[in-house]
């Protein structure tokens, strides 16, 4: 266990630092500290003060401009308690090292912090093998300023995983690290591979989705399993998969790593076997917090990610999923205002283009709200491509313990 959340030593105070850019909105840099500020407390820390700059873009030396550096300089004087700075980007390896000379404080950037909590999450021998991978190619063009820096930075978030086990300087055994951790990962994914063929012909259903938008409780709903389901941010890593039975109509079921705003690329390479899961999948489950305010730029970063994993087209069931923490301002009768998404009911949305994308549905995966109806599209979707491989005299299934009635 890290340093950073042992019961002996106070939790770590941070502060954030975001570059407000021409094509950013002002609420859409809120909404992406807010998200920063979800990461670092499932990181562990405690995120105190937030700084940010418009910039047309980041400062090459410093990221931020001299001013805005000065006055995060100040407040870390009068706040000795602080022991860390997190960028909202990824830094470049000189300004990592030009921040911390100046600050003098622990500098991270986004990636590092994402990294972190993979390696705090990871739990099977291939979540591991695969955060690891990911953290000494990240570390590798940062070797000097890391390694140097490390009896001063033992523990705490950024630095979980392989620069606690050991302190190397010679990069050319960071890359043996990286070059074995490859093949490491080649075997493994040979293995998954062809467990998935031993599936047969079963029609696949992956579950897709921004991170903490509800997938695992999804997945614990519809497949009666224990998947651990928690509300923070990268709950999930191992891919898990069930078979589900819903009416007489069995399938296979799986849950995947959530997505994410500027998702690691090493991230991204790492757990290509895991993300195989979606490649693979007839049947797409693209999950939606509609209680986030920036649920639809959510929708964006995930579909774009699904493109660059796989550009092939195949059916997709949209699900508005946590209906029960959704809440709308009433409009009164005199508003002649534009309604916007804040101040329209659910009935309202699916008069929108939420419910014409079909097929469309609004859920509570805890409460259960509309599930008769989100089975009874999952069933005609997945029984579209059922009754393609399995000739309709052989569809004589019983329903077994874990079947679900429609």
């Amino acid at each position: 266990m890290s340093d950073l959340i042992s019961t002996d030593r106070v939790i770590e105070k941070v502060v954030l630092v975001a570059v407000r850019t021409p094509d950013l909105k002002d609420n859409q840099v809120i909404e992406y500290l807010d998200e920063l500020a979800f990461l670092v407390e499932t990181a562990g820390a405690i995120p105190v003060k937030r700084f940010t700059q418009n910039l047309q873009m980041p400062d090459k030396r410093t990221f931020v401009g001299s001013g805005k550096l000065e006055e995060i300089l100040e407040y870390l004087k009068v706040n000795e308690d602080v022991q860390g700075v997190i960028f909202d980007d990824e830094l470049s390896p000189s300004q990592l090292r030009n921040l911390e000379n100046i600050l003098k404080r622990r500098v991270l950037d986004r990636t590092n912090l994402i990294l972190d909590i993979f390696a705090s999450r990871a739990r099977t021998a291939h979540a591991k093998t695969q955060v690891e991978l990911a953290q000494y190619q990240y570390l590798l063009p940062r070797l000097t300023r890391m390694w140097t820096h490390l009896e001063r930075q033992r523990g705490g978030i950024g630095m979980r995983g392989p620069g606690e086990k050991e302190i190397e300087t010679d990069r050319r055994i960071i890359r043996d690290k990286i070059a074995k951790l490859k093949i490491d990962l080649e075997k493994i994914d040979r293995q998954m591979a062809t467990q998935r063929k031993n599936r047969g012909k079963l029609v696949r259903v992956a579950l897709v989705g921004y991170t903490n938008v509800g997938k695992s409780t999804l997945m614990n709903a519809l497949s009666k399993s224990d998947v651990f389901a928690e509300n923070k941010l990268f709950a999930t890593l191992d891919t898990t998969v069930r078979k589900v039975t819903v009416g007489n109509l069995p399938f296979l079921l799986a849950d995947t790593v959530g997505f994410i705003r500027k998702l690691p690329h090493h991230l991204v390479e790492s757990f290509k076997s895991t993300l195989d899961e979606v490649r693979e999948a007839d049947i797409l489950l693209h999950i939606v917090d509609i209680s986030h305010p920036g649920f639809e730029q959510q929708i964006e970063v995930v579909n774009q990610t699904l493109q660059e994993i796989d550009d092939r087209e195949k059916p997709a069931i949209l699900i508005f999923n946590k209906v029960d923490a959704y809440a709308h301002v009433q409009k009164d009768e005199d508003d002649l205002t534009p309604s916007t998404k804040h101040n329209l009911t659910l009935d309202d949305l699916r008069q929108t283009w939420m419910g014409q994308d079909a097929p469309c549905v609004f859920i509570s995966a805890i409460e259960k709200t509309n599930f008769q109806e989100f089975k009874e599209i999952l069933y005609n979707e997945v029984m579209k491509i059922h009754v393609t491989r399995f000739p309709y005299n052989d569809f004589l299934y019983a329903e077994g313990e874990d079947a679900i009635d429609l």
